[in-house]
């Protein structure tokens, strides 16, 4: 088991179920805009938000940012170790810093002191994309050997000041890496992981190396809090990292919706019913397997398999609770139907 910390009241690690987190791509200065946008997070079930802090215009508006969120925010700084301390003062619930490039060991002490001081823990932020060129020399390029010695050498240095509250992530765009990466370090180490694959490119691309990547951990075991890196709405990714969890068996929140592939066999719009079913409960947090099946080989087995079901007909679906037909209807009427009966289940 991983040691604990607490972002805000969010355990990470230590047997806690795995959090999911995002980050806005509003302008931390955009006060309302950012605020908005968490809380369309928090409405889709993130758990912890990150927010770029690239200057002290940015560290004063999170600090106000903080004070009206609905989740514990996580202050992103990059070279400037001043940042890291006015986010940590304005309200920061975890600090997120690369320690080899906010300039020597005097500033990371600075940022552990008053980190120290608030009870704030520090993720670790290694990329694949950012390595220490002497460990690139020293691999050849970003390994994941490379980034696990990159993540022990900012460990012994927050380790140095006596600073053990850490989370630490080994992020890359190549799954096979960020995997292998997670691995070697949970048999080394057993400060929580933050895990992810960054830059994965298109929505389609992004989603299946995230599921590859992050469900290979999940399934090994590994993981304390995830993101899924989409360049598309936050919203998208969070979404996406709670379908990775049900897929992973680690969550039962959440609509768990089976459905075949369709064949010739298929007598209904099976594809757009679907769609309007995944859409319609999007954002239902009951712990129920809804099936919609398009034919009567396997339709009807399956659909009795679930909570509740469809199996279609020609042109007409037959509804099942718990094994059990319940309502032959219209195609035309079962979405409707189908609905009312899962909010009444």
């Amino acid at each position: 088991m991983t040691r604990q910390i607490m972002v805000g009241n969010v355990p990470i690690g230590g047997g806690a179920p795995i959090a999911i987190q995002s980050m806005l791509n509003t302008r931390t200065t955009d006060v309302e805009g950012s605020l908005a946008q968490i809380r369309q997070l928090h409405t889709a079930g993130c758990q912890i938000v990150r927010l770029a802090v690239p200057d002290q215009e940015a560290a004063r508006c999170f600090a106000r940012i903080c004070k009206e969120s609905p989740l514990p925010l996580v202050a992103d700084i990059h070279f400037d170790y001043r940042l890291a301390i006015a986010a940590a003062e304005g309200g920061a619930a975890k600090i997120r810093i690369n320690p080899g490039n906010i300039g020597g060991e005097a500033n990371v002490e600075a940022v552990v002191s008053v980190c120290k001081e608030r009870n704030i823990p520090i993720r670790i932020g290694v990329n694949g994309g950012s390595l220490d060129k002497r460990l690139l020399e020293k691999h050849g390029h970003p390994t994941a050997e490379a980034l696990v010695e990159s993540a022990f050498e900012h460990i012994a240095l927050l380790e140095k000041f006596r600073f053990y509250d850490t989370c630490v992530s080994m992020k890359s765009s190549t799954v096979p890496t960020m995997v292998a990466a997670s691995r070697l370090f949970r048999e080394k180490c057993d400060y929580p992981l933050h895990i992810g694959v960054t830059e994965t490119g298109p929505v389609r691309m992004g989603l299946m190396k995230s599921a590859m990547g992050i469900g290979a951990l999940l399934l090994d075991g590994i993981g304390d809090t995830i993101r899924v890196s989409l360049t598309d709405d936050p919203v998208e990714e969070v979404y996406a990292a709670k379908d990775i969890l049900k897929a992973a068996g680690l969550r039962r929140e959440g609509v768990n919706i089976i459905s075949c592939p369709t064949c010739g066999r298929t007598r209904i719009d099976l594809i757009g019913l679907v769609n309007r079913v995944d859409e319609a409960l999007k954002d239902c947090q009951k712990p129920i397997t809804v099936a919609v099946m398009g034919c009567v080989v396997n339709g009807p087995g399956e659909a009795r398999e679930a909570d509740i079901g469809i199996a279609g007909g020609d042109g007409f679906g037959m509804i099942f609770e718990k094994g059990q037909p319940v309502e032959k209807l219209p195609y035309d009427r079962l979405l409707e139907a189908l609905l009312m009966r899962i909010e009444n289940f």
